[in-house]
């Protein structure tokens, strides 16, 4: 059983770390799409997103400082909700459906990262290991 919190480490970290290395090493592509949604300095929000996806993904994988990592991915995913993924304001019925299970899904990863905040990383982790 001490694996389990382990595992939901790994697979909730993935997203962020793999999103995270697309918008630094991708992030002229990633930077017309944020500069469409309208986000000033395109170029460097996108590359500080993916500094932030990183770290805070990094951090929930190695169970280091997760308190903080988990904060610094609930304020990423909440603007980010908001502006990327309003679903509400789309006429096209598809798009708008799409943008709906992106935002839900980022609302879900959200719920992810605060238990992360109050419960902790589990036993196996740079955290526990300090102890």
């Amino acid at each position: 059983m001490k694996y389990i919190p382990l595992i939901g480490r790994i697979l909730f970290s993935l997203i962020f770390i793999s999103s995270g290395l697309s918008h630094i090493f991708k992030f002229s592509e990633m930077s017309q799409y944020t500069a469409s949604m309208g986000v000033p300095f395109p170029t460097a929000a996108t590359l500080f997103s993916g500094l932030i996806l990183l770290v805070g993904g990094l951090s929930i994988l190695l169970g280091y400082k997760v308190k903080i990592g988990a904060i610094i991915l609930v304020v990423f995913l909440i603007p980010t909700s908001f502006i990327a993924h309003a679903f509400w304001g789309i006429e096209d019925q598809m798009q708008a459906q799409m943008q709906m299970i992106l935002f839900m899904k980022n609302i879900a990863m959200t719920g992810a990262a605060l238990m992360f905040f109050y419960f902790g990383t589990g036993p196996l982790s740079i955290e526990k290991k300090e102890n």
